[in-house]
């Protein structure tokens, strides 16, 4: 099971809080790190990939892949 870091953002986009998860996958770790937006935004990472982004709206977005951005 791969682990994930979920970080808490404060208003001036520093990283107030982390914490670990460890998920099946990505679609889970999502779920989770979701879960824990409480008016301030959250980032998911897994190592130096990021995956998602979360707002306090609940609308996430997704970074593509580094790959996909080299063409």
């Amino acid at each position: 099971m791969p682990g994930y870091y979920i970080y808490t953002l404060g208003d001036d986009g520093h990283v107030q809080s982390r914490v670990n998860a460890i998920c099946d996958d990505d679609e889970q770790a999502k779920r989770h790190a979701e879960q824990l937006v409480d008016g301030h935004v959250v980032e998911l990472w897994q190592e130096a990939r990021k995956i998602a982004e979360f707002h306090p709206d609940n609308r996430p977005t997704s970074r593509p892949d580094i790959a996909t951005q080299i063409k």
